[in-house]
């Protein structure tokens, strides 16, 4: 700390006041510095900068950085109105915030660096939130002021010399300044993203030193990692340094963020690196591979994983054992099918000598299959029979007498009874369509195969669905064929009606019923 401490007392300021009597800065000194306006603090003599704050303790240097940045947000909202224009003018507009930008970047620049030159202490101030100016600089991905800044750090009083121990010193120092939230110019540069304030940051920095995580847990690495794009920052932080860590919240890893932000480059750079990250697992148990399949971001994403380790896509989460592979079809994902293909496409000596997905279903025997289709055969027979016979004699009987009418329903004309007609019909069809489906004659000998055993399967599970249609039918056209016949007893009538409610909650009571395990 020696060397970072002589260089901040090199300085033409007046020693710092304790922070409780620091006045703040008046609207004329913000609005100055806001603009990068060095001749107003040219033209007031006596000045003590060091001490010109606000009330959240940013100086000078962190006013003109962070208002620069919010003047250039309101610039760039001006220059998408111009999307309505003419293309010339869209154009030339761009080229005039080009220049615009070089402008604004050039005087904060100046303004910057005569700054510094009359108090160099500034450098190393920090705001209320412990921010120093490098903090600022790198969060923004001001690449310029950031070498500045560092520039400005290892400056030694006799001007600009040929840095030595003692400057390279007070720059790593000045470099490792940690915020409330423990993190470093790095980690703010990481987050950005701008890979020419990494590079700067990086250049002064020793190869050993072990960058922490922050009070996320957070590492540069994975700070970057989180970013689509980083491949070219993720290079340039493994060949800075020998050990990096890459931790983040949550327990996951480097290769958990990229995974999650779709960035194959990024997850193929991490894995060249650190290819065990493969089966790392974070709190909840899950892999970079359960991040991809479950997010469905980008396939190219799951390729890499998978040819990296293909045993990840076995490896179940903590709470439900949840592989990957199951993961992205309870999402629905259109992947689905690349991710089952490049399984099938390892060679099966990598595991065990078994496919490693043989079909993408429940693992059900030929056996199980034929058994359940024995059963809904029956009763789809059971439901048709029914249907059919409760269509020929129909509730109430039907008229005998000579005439246009002789044969047709008594009770035609009431809405029970033509309620109790669909319904019955709607049995009758569901049943029927039941019988059909599982017809097929070379069913038996077909389900050897794999592929007619996937489709004998959802043929099964589709019958299972049109019976359960079938049989709600049908005891709606027995409640509404009992009404017609009973309405002159109020109390069979209630019966009647009581029916269906009944069937509802023993179901809704069966489907919830927990299996003890």
């Amino acid at each position: 700390m020696g060397s970072l401490t002589n260089i901040m007392l090199i300085s033409s300021c007046e020693p710092q006041e304790p922070e409780e009597n620091i006045p703040h800065m008046d609207a004329s000194l913000y609005m100055a510095a806001a603009k990068g306006n060095i001749e107003e603090f040219n033209n007031r003599q006596g000045l003590q900068l060091e001490s010109l704050k606000t009330p959240n303790h940013d100086n000078l240097l962190h006013v003109n950085l962070a208002t620069q940045e919010n003047a250039i947000w309101h610039f760039d909202s001006v220059h998408s109105l111009f999307k309505f224009l003419p293309i010339r003018c869209v154009s030339f507009h761009r080229y005039l915030s080009i220049f615009i930008s070089l402008i604004k970047r050039e005087k904060r620049s100046d303004f910057i660096e005569q700054i510094l030159s009359k108090c160099p202490s500034l450098l190393f101030q920090t705001n209320a939130k412990g921010q120093t100016p490098l903090h600022v600089a790198a969060r923004y991905g001001h690449s310029a002021i950031v070498k500045l800044l560092i520039k400005s750090c290892a400056k030694a009083r006799d001007g600009d010399l040929e840095l030595g121990m003692d400057q390279v010193s007070a720059v790593r120092e000045m470099l490792r300044i940690t915020d409330q939230e423990s993190n470093t110019a790095l980690h703010e540069a990481a987050g950005c993203g701008n890979v020419e304030v990494v590079k700067a940051l990086l250049e002064f920095e020793d190869p050993d030193f072990p960058y922490s995580a922050n009070k996320k847990q957070e590492a540069p690495l994975y700070i970057a990692a989180r970013r689509r794009g980083s491949g070219r920052l993720l290079t340039l932080l493994f060949d800075k340094f020998k050990s990096t860590p890459h931790g983040g919240s949550h327990g996951r890893t480097a290769l958990h963020a990229a995974a999650m932000a779709g960035d194959a480059e990024a997850v193929k750079v991490i894995l060249k690196k650190k290819g065990n990250l493969t089966k790392e697992r974070d709190e909840d148990g899950h892999t970079p591979l359960h991040y991809a399949a479950h997010l469905g971001l980008e396939i190219s994403v799951v390729k890499e994983l998978l040819k990296w380790d293909v045993s990840a896509a076995y490896i179940g989460d903590k709470k439900r054992g949840m592989t990957p592979l199951l993961m992205a079809a309870r999402q629905g994902h259109l992947g689905i099918k690349q991710i089952k293909e490049l399984l099938e496409e390892i060679e099966n000596d990598q595991v065990a000598e078994e496919p490693v997905c043989p079909f993408l279903i429940q693992n059900v025997s030929t056996e199980s299959l034929g058994k359940q289709r024995e059963a809904h055969l029956i009763v789809a027979a059971l439901i048709a029979t029914v249907a059919f016979a409760a269509a020929i004699t129909v509730p109430g009987g039907l008229q005998s007498e000579k005439g246009s009418e002789q044969g047709t329903p008594l009770l035609i004309h009431e809405a029970a009874f033509k309620a109790f007609v669909v319904t019955n019909a709607m049995a009758f069809t569901f049943s029927v369509s039941a019988l059909t489906t599982h017809f097929g004659v070379l069913d038996n000998l077909l389900s050897q195969f794999k592929f007619f055993q996937r489709t004998i399967f959802f043929r099964t599970q589709l019958v299972s669905g049109i019976l359960g249609y079938a049989t709600l039918a049908m005891v709606i056209a027995f409640s509404t064929g009992s009404y017609v016949v009973l309405k002159p007893s109020h109390i069979l009538v209630i019966v009647s009606y009581l029916v269906c409610p009944i069937f509802f909650y023993c179901i809704l009571g069966i489907s919830n019923v927990k299996i003890p395990k």
